[in-house]
């Protein structure tokens, strides 16, 4: 009789989620899916954004991830205190557990204290804690300037910031405070999500600047007065603000340095189609990896991409221990809502693996597409819980 194998995936995000579903579903029983993370929930963090505006309550976006144990997949919660790559061993809970193959689904740290004055001058986007404190700061806010900042170039879901703006501009209206209240997003990054192309980056702008929220691109944030209520800015200049909600540096967890992981980028080299790592049987998937384009930056930190990723390895891992079906070859191809308030969004589609630049289309904002957004809400937290 064979022996049972053992896979491990570390961290219950998008990736890691659909990585333990779909292994669960391709192997037999008696191999061990295994996935670790220090939360209890596992957040739906596109939602983050109508958690802000007041449209969610933050329990109908989290699932507890004990859930997983009804599907046979083994649940740990604690930190990842150690990766030994080489020899696929992960260290939690004062426990080593060996296995056949590793997933890293890390994801990526947030870090605001990296710039001086940050975290106390401003509210974390990207975080559940800072999302209600951002929407029960929008609902006392009268009048003045809201600033938008995104703190670093490279981030998680680059629509995100855009969308949060516009939000708030809707919400704004909602409350009758609009035409006292001015909205800025001071960018880190030259345009709008730009790794989607020129064409993308300049209908995002135009959706943002035609609700009057004023874009100052290209300002890379070094300190942040939380007393003078200003930021400062590399090139000299600075900006006050009454209200500040930023976007945080991120940061591949310690623990995946610690193991040596980390190529020049930072984050962990991996195949673009494989999702291979430098180690045998060591995969990485999502927001913890860096993979290049042609166009010179790298492939985005989005959910939509970590959950095709995750497919594709299970489909491999599961091709090679029991021989069933072809082999699987991520292609770059992704989407995203973009929501403008007013319950209406736009999506955009394509592949961000074409060359010389990615081939990323969008649909014009409407209706159709916030349902579709609120659908998927429900279908992501009911298919994989």
């Amino acid at each position: 009789m064979e022996q049972s194998k053992t896979v491990t995936i570390l961290g219950a995000g998008s990736g890691g989620v659909v990585a333990a579903n779909t292994l669960r579903k391709l192997l037999p029983h008696s191999d061990r899916i295994i996935i670790i993370d220090k939360e209890r929930d596992h957040l739906f963090a596109p939602s983050l954004l109508w958690v802000m505006i007041g449209d969610r309550k933050p329990e109908r976006i989290s699932k507890p991830i004990k859930n997983l144990e009804r599907k046979g997949i083994e649940v740990i919660q604690g930190d990842v205190g150690r990766i030994d790559p080489s020899q696929r061993t992960v260290n939690v809970n004062g426990k080593t557990i060996v296995s056949d193959v590793l997933i890293i689904a890390l994801g990526a740290d947030y870090a605001p204290q990296n710039i001086s004055g940050l975290s106390e001058a401003g509210l974390n986007a990207y975080s559940l804690q800072g999302a209600t404190a951002i929407r029960d700061s929008l609902n006392h806010f009268k009048q003045g300037r809201i600033v938008i900042l995104t703190a670093a170039p490279v981030y998680k879901c680059p629509a995100a910031p855009y969308e949060m703006a516009m939000l708030i501009e809707y919400h704004c209206r909602r409350l009758g405070v609009r035409d006292r209240v001015q909205i800025d997003i001071f960018a880190a990054e030259p345009g709008p999500m730009g790794t989607a192309g020129p064409e993308m980056s300049k209908q995002v702008r135009q959706m943002v600047e035609s609700k009057g929220i004023v874009y100052h691109p290209s300002h890379q944030v070094t300190a942040v007065d939380p007393n003078g209520r200003t930021i400062k800015f590399s090139d000299g200049s600075a900006t006050a603000f009454d209200l500040l909600i930023f976007v945080p540096p991120h940061q591949a967890p310690r623990v995946v340095k610690d193991a040596g992981l980390l190529s020049e980028s930072g984050w962990i080299s991996v195949d673009r189609h494989t999702l291979e790592t430098k180690f045998k049987n060591v995969y990485a998937i999502g927001d913890v990896t860096s993979i290049p384009l042609k166009m010179g930056k790298s492939l985005p930190k989005a959910g939509v991409f970590a959950h095709g990723q995750a497919e594709v390895v299970a489909h491999n891992i599961a091709r090679k221990w029991t021989g069933q079906g072809g082999p699987a070859s991520f292609q770059g191809e992704g989407k995203c809502f973009i929501e403008i308030g007013d319950k209406r969004a736009g999506i955009g589609t394509g592949n961000f693996y074409a060359e010389p630049s990615p081939q990323v289309f969008v649909k014009r904002p409407s209706m159709k597409w916030h349902v579709g957004k609120v659908l998927f809400e429900k279908y992501w937290l009911w298919k994989w819980f």
